[in-house]
């Protein structure tokens, strides 16, 4: 076997190799939808979303009262008994918005978590996601002693999970992603 040398990579650069190259520029993605999980998380995705972003867009989970999730609690399963298909949604300037109709557009959906994330949350978005072919990513904040349960809900819905100490660390993913 020839050992590979520094200047091996000269061979790729070479005019017979060149007219294989893509020059055509990366394109963004067609929509990346962030959704925090909880109000630790909301805090930080409504920061995010004042940056410049391709086609991103940001939003928080709604509030539920207690008495709609016990009259929740007490209703006939939807969808044969999974949650419900889809779910309300504010956009970070308080606007609604609904899940089916985000993911319409999405490639891919980043679920934002805490020490709070809501599992329940995280099974609609990771269900959705998956019926529509939408990549899904769980970033969750925190330190790893704190966040083991969140860590644990949202496993089963991401097909990506980043668990992190540091905020910086989820521009940084999103600016990965092209969102």
């Amino acid at each position: 076997m020839r050992p590979i040398l520094q200047s091996s990579c000269a061979v790729a650069t070479s005019a017979a190799e060149a007219r294989f190259r893509i020059d055509a520029p990366v394109e963004g993605r067609r929509g990346t939808r962030v959704v925090a999980l909880d109000d630790g998380a909301a805090t930080l995705v409504r920061r995010l979303a004042r940056e410049s972003w391709n086609a991103a867009r940001f939003f928080t989970l709604v509030a539920q009262s207690h008495e709609a999730q016990s009259h929740e609690a007490q209703s006939p399963p939807v969808n044969g008994g999974g949650p419900p298909a889809d779910m309300a949604l504010h956009r970070t300037d308080g606007t609604a918005a609904t899940l089916a109709d985000e993911l319409g557009e999405a490639d891919v959906a980043v679920m934002v978590a805490t020490t709070n994330g809501s599992a329940p949350a995280a099974a609609v978005i990771g269900r959705a996601c998956a019926r529509r072919g939408v990549m899904t990513a769980g970033l969750v904040l925190g330190e790893q002693h704190d966040v083991a349960d969140t860590v644990t809900a949202l496993r089963p819905h991401a097909q990506v999970l980043l668990v992190t100490r540091d905020e910086q660390d989820v521009a940084e993913v999103l600016s990965a992603l092209r969102a």
